[in-house]
């Protein structure tokens, strides 16, 4: 080990040795893993990758896999998706000629038709052999109203942090001496052609422990970046700090915000003078300034002059009411035991309000009229799948895209107007035989009583005779919900060949609104695992499945699910896959993005929180003496916002105590695991060769507890 990697393995041994609570714990062995690119460190990863690759890739039929899932991803007859900038609809698109993908463009004539006529503005693949670099298309912003000088943003191999760069859209080039930032977590934000807002790593102090950007500045053309005014400057313990300008003809506006941690921020009016003003509604409430109006989703109880609006509501006031202190608000939506705000897409005239219910999408079109606010039916939405909606142009017209999907109906894309029927526009083909199968819904009963929901997709008619190859998938964290959506792979690489997969809809997860995810906040995480638990026992109960053919799936905030219900569940489970994971607890607020999610999680540098922090950092509970499913740890090395030292850490502790682990980590990717459909679609047949390796043999049944 040279001199670097020394101190570097050095100096995390002799911290491990301080108490947080001035007890000394023993020195970590595996920290030296955390050195990202270090030789030894990627020595390591290669190591394991050569075993997990021999030992997976000579399965009968793994080829055969992995060449159908990338022929999926490469496949000419996906949905294009698009999105209007002036009088053209825009598209990123990746196939077997362009693995990094090609930016492009069309117009809605031509985009109704099965081939439309492409306009490329720019070629990945071409840039990256021209600069000999690895660049990942991260997306680009336009500015109105000619949409002709254009932001891109591009990483290297599909991290987080990225570049940004002004782009000539009428000539197709770079712009010689345009606005260029440098490789960082931040961005750039139109202002006017000759001024952008800027929010990036400025050099030391700059950033925020999250490692995002804490200052935010106006540049303007043709000067350095180092002569940037600085708009706003927020605190180091800050998550991250932005600003943008409303573009909307008409209500043009400049905001900063300030976020402190997840679902805690600020929202700043910026005026003329570069003065700002605070927009006095709660921190926790996410907030949408729509021409006119202020929209405002609660998570919690408010009482703005002494009215009570329930956590999960949304309300609405005049925009300038509110700034005035005058505002009045009123309820768009109001939560119930069974129902939640799934999100609110906006048009010229109109809202479209999607809601769950029980986990599935009802729609609903609100306008105001005559003083008031008006709710009517939405028209041509389906009764089943996940739903979702989005405004073409919200600025000019009440044209809208609607999307619907489920496990086993290929996704269609609809166009349609508020008071009409929307027409289909594409529509995504069967990629694997989903005859004979169905969709059903069923609820589990935690441990304190909760029902807790979940889809299951199974063949008609299965033997409930427990011998049913199972594959459980969940997340259950900051609340984000898991909906029923066409998924390919899993149906070719899974229930084509007679497995069953759940998705369940656990606390921490937002299927019925900020109750759900504050449910199992910090010291009641417990709670998402027990859900997860619930389900996998009622799955054994109904005779789906049983303990040796049931397999469970999840990353990044799912992988530290995972790697929990490997740790406390041991029994319930015969094979785990855990994706780009959170699991060393103790540690995760000083790796990379960490320090963002202690709102979520908890800070382990306070002993009252590092009690119950411990009781789920599976790192820290893992043991020798118990019997544990069979793991598959998968992670990026281009990972910069959950560290890849977590998933190489615990499968080495788990590999010291004798327990079989595989692993495999992904030298680009990100947080997504991969940067183009290649690496995708190995990555995919890993993890299903190893499912079926586990839970589809013969004899599989009997196994576990």
């Amino acid at each position: 080990m040279s001199t670097s990697r020394w101190t570097f393995a050095l100096a995390l041994a002799l911290a491990a040795t301080v108490a947080k609570a001035g007890e000394v714990v023993d020195v970590d062995p595996w920290w030296w893993l955390e050195e990202v690119e270090g030789t030894q460190a990627l020595d390591w990863v290669r190591a394991r990758n050569a075993e997990t690759e021999a030992l997976l890739a000579a399965e009968p039929g793994f080829a055969e896999l992995e060449a159908d899932l990338k022929a999926i991803l490469d496949s000419e007859a996906k949905i294009p998706y698009v999105y209007k900038q002036g009088e053209h609809y825009y598209n990123f698109w990746r196939d077997r000629e362009h693995p990094r993908g090609v930016w492009r463009r069309t117009t809605l004539e031509e985009y109704r038709k099965d081939k439309p006529r492409w306009e490329v503005l720019l070629d990945i693949d071409a840039l990256n052999a021209q600069e000999n670099e690895s660049w990942v298309w991260k997306g680009a912003d336009c500015l109105r109203p000619d949409y002709t000088r254009c932001l891109v943003n591009l990483s290297r191999g599909g991290a987080d942090a990225s570049v940004t760069r002004e782009f000539d859209l009428e000539r197709r080039t770079w712009v010689e001496g345009g606005f260029h930032r440098p490789e960082a977590k931040g961005g750039l934000q139109w202002i006017d052609r000759d001024r952008v807002y800027v929010y990036t790593d400025f050099g030391k102090g700059s950033m925020t422990r999250s490692g995002y950007p804490r200052v935010v500045k106006e540049w303007r053309r043709g000067t350095p970046l180092e002569q940037a005014v600085t708009v706003y400057e927020g605190r180091d313990e800050d998550m991250y700090i932005a600003a943008w300008r409303d573009h909307t003809p008409g209500f043009e506006r400049d905001f900063v915000s300030r976020t402190i941690a997840f679902y805690n921020d600020e929202l700043y009016l910026r005026g003329a003078d570069g003065g700002l003003v605070r927009i006095d509604v709660p921190n926790s409430a996410q907030k949408r300034v729509h021409r006119e109006w202020l929209l405002l989703e609660l998570r919690e109880p408010w009482e703005p002059g002494g009215r009570r609006f329930a956590a999960g509501s949304l309300i609405a006031a005049p925009f300038d009411d509110v700034l005035a202190g005058k505002a009045s608000f009123e309820v768009l939506f109001e939560p119930t035991e069974t129902t939640s705000l799934a999100s609110v897409a906006t048009t010229r005239h109109h809202l479209i309000l999607n809601t769950l219910e029980d986990v599935k999408n009802r729609l609903h079109v609100l306008s105001h009229r005559d003083g008031r606010w008006v709710r009517e039916p939405f028209r041509g939405a389906p009764a089943f799948g996940t739903v979702s909606v989005q405004g073409v142009d919200d600025t000019e017209s009440d044209a809208y895209f609607l999307t619907v999907s489920d496990y086993l109906t290929p996704t269609t894309l609809m166009l349609g107007e508020i008071g009409k029927d929307p027409e289909p526009l594409k529509k995504m083909p069967a990629f694997f035989d989903a005859s004979g199968m169905e969709i059903t819904q069923h609820f589990a009963t935690s441990r304190d009583g909760t029902r807790v929901p979940y889809f299951m997709v199974a063949r008609r008619n299965l033997p409930l005779d427990g011998s049913n190859p199972t594959l459980l998938y969940g997340y259950g964290g900051f609340e984000i919900a898991l909906t029923p959506g066409y998924v390919p792979a899993v149906g070719r690489a899974w229930l084509q060949d007679g497995g069953v997969y759940v998705v369940a809809n656990i606390r921490g997860g937002g299927e019925y609104g900020p109750r759900w995810h504050q449910a199992a906040l910090k010291a009641n995480r417990l709670r998402a695992y027990e859900d997860f638990a619930a389900v996998a026992e009622d799955l054994v109960r109904r005779k789906v499945t049983s303990p040796g053919r049931l397999g469970i799936q999840g990353g990044s905030n799912g992988g530290l699910l995972v790697g929990n219900m490997v740790t406390l569940y041991p029994r319930h489970f015969a094979a785990a896959v855990c994706q780009v994971p959170l699991l060393d607890m103790q540690r995760y607020h000083k790796l990379l993005a960490g320090a963002s999610w202690m709102a979520e999680y908890g800070d382990p540098d306070r002993p009252e929180e590092w009690a119950f922090l411990r009781t789920f950092s599976p790192y820290h509970n893992v043991r020798a003496d118990e019997r544990y499913p069979v793991v598959l740890f998968t992670t990026s090395t281009r990972d910069d916002r959950v560290h890849p030292g977590h998933a190489r850490k615990m499968m080495a502790r788990m590999r010291e105590q004798g327990h079989e682990v595989h692993y495999y980590e992904n030298i680009e990717g990100g947080h997504g695991g991969a940067a183009d459909n290649r690496q995708i679609a190995h990555m995919q047949t890993l993890i299903y060769t190893f499912l079926r390796r586990q839970l589809m043999k013969p004899d599989q049944a009997s196994a576990g507890g």
